[in-house]
């Protein structure tokens, strides 16, 4: 029962490494991906393993996943123009493996499509202080919303602590008028009633 279970591994793994990945179509040993607008999200994981010839030229990609390649050992040829190739950190895979094929191989003559200052560079002849300068990390781009937010709140907190003590300056202000007001008021109830009993005393005597 365990040597029928092995054998039913062995058959459905061989049957996996030669079935050919979707969207692409097999012919022997040549696997096409051309010019079917894939994306590096949306490139198959896995070639069956005696995969000789491939082509994903045309497409949309811009990275290549880590070792990709590194399982076809019988792989020789590879296309790979026409794509939107972004030579920074996610490149460095697809350099390493371009540098360890033969000079002069078509797969090596591949270019840049971003960043900027690196458009049009063959991606096997940059260095990899060029490469690592391209890199944009992602938590580089949090420490920047981080301090735009922080700068955001201390501005708002700062004018709420204006307000404040705008409010607190106009309420002291008032205060000191309507308590001034109450003494005027005060002091001309007080001169009021003595003016009316002042003719009252002087006529007593």
């Amino acid at each position: 029962m365990k040597g029928l279970h092995l054998l039913c591994l062995l058959i459905f793994g061989v049957q996996i490494s030669l079935a050919c990945p979707n969207p692409c179509s097999c012919h022997g040993s040549q696997v096409d991906c051309s010019s079917r607008f894939l994306t590096s999200s949306h490139l198959p994981s896995v070639f069956p393993a005696g995969t000789t010839k491939l082509l994903l030229h045309n497409n949309r990609l811009t990275t290549l996943p880590n070792g990709l390649f590194d399982k076809l050992s019988s792989l020789h040829e590879v296309s790979l123009h026409g794509n939107l190739w972004t030579c920074d950190c996610g490149v460095l895979y697809l350099r390493a493996w371009l540098r360890r094929r033969p000079r002069g191989s078509p797969s090596a003559h591949i270019n840049c499509s971003s960043p900027p200052r690196l458009r049009g560079r063959l991606v096997e002849y940059l260095t990899e202080q060029e490469v690592l300068d391209s890199c944009h990390y992602w938590y580089c781009d949090l420490a920047l919303t981080s301090q735009a937010l922080l700068f955001v709140f201390v501005l708002v907190q700062a004018a709420l602590l204006a307000g404040v003590i705008v409010f607190l300056r106009r309420f002291e202000k008032l205060s000191r008028e309507a308590r001034r007001t109450k003494e005027e008021s005060l002091t001309e109830g007080e001169a009021q009633r003595d003016s009316v009993f002042l003719p009252l005393t002087d006529r007593s005597s």
